[in-house]
């Protein structure tokens, strides 16, 4: 079964425009579970522009189903991961000042770095997860750290679905398969939607994650937090 992780970023990026605690961060990723998400995923960045650092620690204790925490894996990011021992830690290589993720690891020009990294994630048993671009050599190298997991970046995907689904799937379910012949498991994540979700799915049936947060909270506003999770959930059936 393919897990639904919310991605609560966004919950919090609407706090801080404002100040003070609404929505409440805490409140919203307890719903979220209750209504069914099976994870939730946070991505602190060095500015703390949505999810702070003090989310995290508040966050841990609370989450009841897995906690991912994505994130470039900066001696502050690594000590707080090592402090909070989330289920998961993915790796990411943001630049400290994009927008959003917009780009997967060169894992064979990054190895030895990403190689002790996994090392250390692993060695206090959080798994860890690498987020890569569909390229076979990639995903190779990514296997090589010791990583348990990929996450594939599918912004490529989510792009180019309207046009060409077929076209746009491909290298995705090639990196996907060349991965778990690796032995590693594959999470995605990146601009996936109700609109892309299920053909993702339907043609990658044995991810193991996906992680979502702008799309989904941005369908919330419409149909509400808990139809929202409900109809992202029956796509992944």
């Amino acid at each position: 079964m393919t897990k639904l992780s919310v991605n609560v970023n966004k919950i919090a990026t609407l706090r801080n425009a404002r100040g003070g605690n609404i929505p409440n961060v805490l409140k919203v990723t307890l719903n979220c579970e209750s209504f069914g998400a099976e994870g939730i995923t946070v991505h602190p960045r060095p500015d703390e522009r949505h999810i702070r650092y003090a989310d995290v620690y508040e966050l841990r204790p609370a989450v009841s189903t897995e906690f991912n925490i994505e994130g470039y894996p900066s001696e502050k990011f690594l000590d707080m991961v090592l402090k909070v021992k989330p289920t998961q830690v993915t790796l990411v290589p943001d630049a400290h000042d994009v927008i959003t993720s917009n780009a997967g690891w060169d894992t064979k020009n990054n190895f030895d770095f990403l190689s002790k990294v996994v090392d250390l994630c692993k060695s206090a048993n959080i798994r860890t997860s690498i987020f890569v671009e569909p390229d076979l050599e990639i995903v190779e190298y990514a296997a090589k750290t010791g990583a348990d997991r990929i996450e594939l970046y599918t912004e490529p995907y989510a792009v180019r679905y309207p046009q060409d689904k077929e076209d746009a799937i491909k290298p995705f379910v090639e990196a996907a398969e060349h991965a778990r012949g690796l032995g590693l498991g594959v999470n995605a994540g990146h601009d996936l939607s109700l609109e892309n979700l299920r053909f993702l799915h339907e043609r990658i049936p044995f991810l193991s994650e996906v992680s979502i947060g702008h799309c989904l909270i941005c369908d919330a506003l419409y149909l509400g937090l808990r139809e929202t999770i409900k109809q992202y959930k029956e796509c992944l059936k």
